[in-house]
């Protein structure tokens, strides 16, 4: 068990053998794994959820689906945040950080980011985690935990120039020719595997934010 994220990792671990196994996705032997997987036991505290998500009630499942799939439905929800008459987030983060978070992971996409994970890292447990989230079809991760070093996060409350600048990562992606850069905790994504990537990501923070519309 870790002592700072409350975690049994060998659990964890052997959830993740499963789930791997029934796919034909992991061809690594358990104990190199597993080493690797102590060793950075700390990077996703939720993955103890992999089998659990399976199993949601109807409700949850309903709000699920109404969340973020894809970068043009990302779009459409900062439409809609910006034309909500009040937007309130329920995190440790304001609506500007969480969406400047968001830019960020978009933007170092392309542009590289600062602290990359170890190749070790990236090529095992960073690559097994993208790979549960894909098949889970969302992620789980730490919701106020920054990019490693990423620029500190702005806490103004004043958010539309944050969700302005999101805006401009996704179209910026969205028509991006050039290769991207590796994850610093997946390594290196396909277009598609990225773009799926962001989307989930923002699907994540979605769970804090709440827009208060019209009756």
């Amino acid at each position: 068990m870790c002592q700072c994220c409350d975690v049994n990792h060998y659990k964890v671990y052997s959830t993740l053998r499963r789930l791997y196994a029934g796919h034909r996705l992991l061809s690594f032997k358990r104990r190199p794994i597993y080493n690797v997987y102590m060793q950075r036991r700390c990077f996703i505290t939720t993955t103890t959820a992999v089998t659990a998500s399976i199993f949601l009630p109807a409700p949850l499942r309903a709000q699920e689906a109404s969340k973020v799939q894809s970068l043009s439905q990302a779009l459409v929800w900062l439409d809609q945040i910006e034309a909500a008459p009040g937007v309130k987030t329920s995190g440790a983060w304001p609506l500007s950080a969480v969406l400047e978070h968001l830019s960020q992971s978009i933007e170092m996409s392309m542009d590289g980011f600062p602290q990359p994970k170890s190749a070790l890292f990236q090529n095992t447990l960073g690559t097994a985690a993208f790979t549960v989230f894909k098949l889970r079809g969302k992620m789980s991760h730490s919701l106020a935990e920054p990019i490693p070093g990423a620029p500190e996060l702005s806490p103004s409350l004043a958010w539309r120039p944050a969700a302005a600048r999101l805006r401009a990562a996704i179209t910026r992606f969205n028509g991006n020719s050039a290769a991207l850069k590796p994850h610093f905790a997946y390594g290196s994504l396909g277009r598609s595997d990225y773009a799926a990537a962001h989307s989930m990501h923002i699907a994540n923070h979605q769970d804090e934010i709440s827009i208060h519309r019209l009756a």
